[in-house]
């Protein structure tokens, strides 16, 4: 009974049974095929985005989004006024993230290569790309670069998920790729 105490007090001195160490050993195995398996994934199977991070404030990032933004700009969309930015290929472009907003909106050459900085300026925002599916956690204070090239035309929307307040829901962003 399990109540009662061991029939004997030094368990470990105890004879393990043939299926207990089978079942050891296939969980040992397991855990290296899924070990060996995630860097193989990581590099091979495409699924994983690979990025960068850097310590950075919000005024910095904010400063180097604006001269962006500044230099950039082709139009402005919706009725708040959202610049629209054309950088050229191969360039580092900077997203901002705060409430409740991703800010600018990104107009991208498809087949060509950027750095894309995403940072924000107040809480912890999710960057999704949607129909992509890339997904990452933007986190203040921290500049994450991915490099992105995109490869299909059409607008793709950007959404925050992870949950950063009332107006959570309205955080929306764009990229347009021609």
């Amino acid at each position: 009974m399990s109540i009662m105490p061991p029939s004997h007090r030094v368990w470990w001195n105890q004879p393990i049974h043939k299926i207990e160490v089978t079942w050891v050993i296939i969980a040992l195995v397991w855990c290296l095929v899924l070990f060996l398996w995630m860097p193989y994934w990581h590099v091979y199977g495409e699924q994983n985005l690979s990025n960068e991070s850097y310590k950075t404030s919000a005024e910095l990032f904010e400063a180097k989004t604006q001269r962006m933004v500044d230099k950039y700009t082709v139009r402005t969309e919706s009725e708040a006024e959202i610049p629209v930015v054309a950088p050229p290929a191969g360039s580092d472009v900077y997203l901002v993230g705060r409430l409740w907003d991703w800010w600018p909106i990104l107009e991208l050459e498809k087949d060509k290569s950027y750095r894309v900085h995403i940072s924000s300026l107040d809480y912890q925002h999710g960057f999704s790309l949607q129909p992509v599916n890339i997904n990452l956690q933007i986190l203040p204070q921290y500049e994450t670069v991915i490099t992105l090239t995109p490869t299909t035309t059409g607008s793709f929307g950007i959404i925050c998920n992870e949950y950063c307040g009332v107006g959570h829901h309205q955080m929306l962003g764009k990229i347009i790729v021609k």
